[in-house]
């Protein structure tokens, strides 16, 4: 049998990495992989979350099994932070899942159990692992135009030309902030008319959360998703704890379904447990405890809200930073919707040719559609990246 399986495409990004890692050149800049990093290059442990682990070290009594849809404390916890008082509690039915992208796997499953023939409505371009997800389930899906390669910027006319499309059961997903992998986002005015178009259609928005706090701040990061979840009868959410926690090998996400009344979150809770029970059992506690630890507690939450802003604020500080060297090296403004895009990436427009170029002359590493990770930056190598951009892309 073993015989008889094909050949599976390698991840890009993941085979990106591994030519960083057997690239022998000292100033070899890594952009590739969506992990943040400070200006040392590491990935640190939050201080909330060592004195979390700390805590729960201290105090847990038990490794046993929690409940299927994981420890209701977590579920609540996150609830408040995303959708805050946007919607009645009551209608939120909520399952932990192993990361952000078991929370999406979660999700589609549950389209295709609802409704096998709903059309999955993705942006172009959009990150890889939702088509991959989507493709392996055998669901319909189309992409919807988003990014304008000239302007750098969300094409947002061709966006609403494309969802046009969308028909009653369809189901639109979008990202709730810092768009991956453009980092070009839809402003909430905009998110306002694609919520009014999804309730028009009968669609359902499926929003993926995975950078809050990365881009605009905490708030304002799930004011879009927030905005949406008021608008909507129905509605999935993935969301990720991997990057504004840290905890990224701690695989901690979740998915909340948000039903048209009350009455039904039972019914819907329970087929998020049987989703659950079906694809790994329990999902894994110890980062859904560490967050619902830090979010319990007044202090520990102070702290995590600080050292995150100092995060998003550094980001911002790279992205000002690369946009005014690329300014001064080509003499013109190309380059500066850098600075007004959020998150970790951008993307910048250059060729597939022109980042093979960047990375066979100048050791920087970036995916090949030229989204980089701005996180991979510091004050030392951006400008060395404004230098290779400035002579590669013309």
């Amino acid at each position: 049998m073993l015989t008889d399986l094909k050949a599976q495409p390698a991840d890009k990004i993941l085979q990106l990495m591994q030519f960083y890692r057997e690239d022998p050149r000292d100033n070899k800049i890594d952009l590739g992989v969506g992990v943040y990093k400070d200006a040392t290059g590491l990935t640190p442990v939050m201080r909330a979350v060592k004195a979390a682990e700390k805590r729960i070290w201290e105090e847990q009594k038990s490794k046993s099994y929690t409940g299927l849809a994981g420890d209701p404390a977590y579920s609540a916890a996150m609830r408040d932070l995303i959708l805050a008082d946007s919607v009645d509690a009551g209608r939120v039915a909520a399952a932990a899942t192993p990361g952000g992208t078991g929370a999406l796997r979660q999700a589609f499953e549950l389209i295709k159990l609802a409704n096998p023939d709903a059309t999955i409505f993705v942006s172009n371009p959009t990150w890889p692992n939702h088509l991959s997800i989507i493709k392996f389930l055998g669901l319909p899906m189309v992409q919807y135009r988003y990014f304008d390669d000239k302007s750098c910027d969300v094409d947002f006319d061709g966006m609403m030309a494309s969802l046009a499309a969308v028909k009653a059961g369809d189901v639109v997903l979008l990202h709730g902030c810092c768009h991956n992998p453009t980092g070009a986002n839809l402003t909430l005015e905009q998110f306002a008319q694609v919520a009014d178009l999804i309730v028009e259609k009968g669609a359902m928005p499926l929003v993926d959360i995975a950078y809050q706090g990365f881009g605009d701040g905490l708030e304002e990061d799930a004011a879009a998703t927030r905005l949406i979840a008021s608008k909507v009868p129905e509605m999935l959410l993935a969301a990720s704890c991997s990057k504004n926690f840290g905890i990224y090998r701690e695989r901690t996400g979740i998915l909340m379904a948000i039903s048209a009344d009350a009455s039904q979150t039972a019914n819907t809770q329970g087929t998020l447990s049987y989703l659950n029970r079906q694809n790994y059992s329990f999902p894994p506690d110890h980062g859904a405890r560490i967050v619902s630890t830090i979010l319990s507690d007044a202090d520990l939450t102070a702290d995590w809200k600080s050292e995150l802003e100092e995060v998003r604020l550094g980001m911002l500080s790279l992205r000002t930073q690369l946009a005014n060297e690329l300014r001064l090296r080509t003499n013109s403004d190309r380059f500066d919707f850098i600075a007004t895009h959020r998150g970790m990436f951008s993307r910048i427009g250059a060729s597939p040719e022109e980042v093979q170029s960047m990375r066979d002359t100048h050791a920087i590493y970036m995916v090949g559609d030229s989204r980089m990770n701005i996180a991979g930056l510091n004050a030392q190598t951006i400008p060395l990246l404004a230098e290779a951009i400035s002579v590669t892309c013309k």
